[in-house]
């Protein structure tokens, strides 16, 4: 099989390639960064920006599978570079998929497109998407998400996946910023809530991409549809949180702020950075203190019974893994 991934030198789009590699697949990488690392692992990697038409469609040319990961995410940030990157970027995907009759796409989407401050306990695929979103991320995923839904038809099958908060060893974005904040004891949780949350391990998610890709196909019982994935483990945010900071060999989180007084922080900051027009992400936000004050954790039955998904890493065994890569310290947060 001749697969792109977009994003191939990121997180998870990196851990997608490995296992394509692994099984013999064909592979070509194309992301913003040059990644000698991939060209030395056999990946044909070509460098460009989902907003150049033309070079997304010289990177999708030839392939049986697009694997669509690359995205702009965060949660602060100009709206129109969100724009460019997530809806327009997937508007090129598309366009290239069909001009050069590519029969599959697996698009990379976020469980955000449906949270709507509120908690989800035990939510599935019937959720609607959300009526406001109170930054661009989720908002311009959605928008993506949907384009790609309705494009699934005879001639390019498509399906999304909303793995829900990737960590692991390498990751460059959650797990690094939790340890930055340990260490610096500015990390406090939001309210007094034991809030139950979804993750899910890296390996895992490459592994419901790939589950995916091999049964998509005109009329399967996946395509045009989106499926949330996760480690099927939900545990409550402090427990995870501080299961990170011990594989990093730091102490707890013990200490609270009270949600009201988490969302008012949030607010004042984003108020402040835009005034000052910091490009910088505020410390908090009134998207992060909804998020990590209430529960979001999501039934994987679907993914259980459409694409054959099955968590092969326990959260147990990925901090085991997760402490093992950083025995010197931890990681620095990047960004991509």
């Amino acid at each position: 099989m001749k697969a792109l991934v977009t994003g191939g030198g990121g997180f998870l789009g990196g851990a997608i390639v490995r296992l394509l590699r692994k099984r013999g697949d064909e592979v070509r990488s194309f992301a913003r960064g040059a990644y000698p690392a991939l060209a030395e692992a056999g990946v044909e990697v070509q460098r460009g920006d989902l907003g150049d038409a033309a070079a997304v469609s010289r990177a999708v040319e030839g392939m049986d599978v697009v694997f669509h990961v690359a995205a702009l995410a965060g949660v602060w940030g100009p709206c129109e570079e969100y724009q460019r990157t997530n809806v327009l970027g997937t508007e090129h995907v598309l366009a290239a998929c069909r001009a050069h009759q590519v029969p599959r796409l697996v698009y990379t989407s976020t469980p955000s497109v449906v949270h709507g401050g509120i908690d989800i306990e035990g939510g599935n695929e019937s959720l609607p998407y959300a009526k406001t979103f109170s930054t661009h991320y989720p908002r311009t995923k959605a928008m993506a998400e949907r384009m790609v839904l309705a494009a699934d038809g005879e001639r390019l099958s498509t399906v999304a996946l909303r793995p829900h908060l990737v960590w692991g060893p390498g990751d460059n974005h959650l797990v690094p910023r939790i340890v930055a904040r340990g260490r610096a004891g500015r990390l406090r949780l939001i309210g007094d809530r034991p809030n139950l949350i979804d993750t899910v391990y890296v390996d895992n998610a490459a592994d419901a991409h790939l589950d995916a890709a091999d049964r998509l196909a005109p009329g399967a019982p996946c395509a045009g549809k989106a499926y949330f994935v996760s480690n099927g483990e939900p545990l409550p945010l402090a427990e995870i949180t501080n299961g990170i900071l011990a594989a990093a060999g730091l102490p707890p989180v013990t200490k609270r702020i009270p949600v009201p007084l988490a969302i008012a922080l949030g607010g004042l900051a984003e108020l402040v950075y835009r005034g000052l027009r910091i490009r910088s992400e505020p410390p908090i936000t009134r998207f992060l203190a909804h998020q990590l004050s209430t529960a979001h954790w999501f039934d994987i039955s679907a993914a259980r019974r459409d694409l054959g998904y099955e968590p092969r890493v326990s959260i147990a065994e990925g901090l085991e893994r997760l402490a093992a890569s950083f025995p010197a310290g931890a990681p620095e947060a990047t960004t991509q």
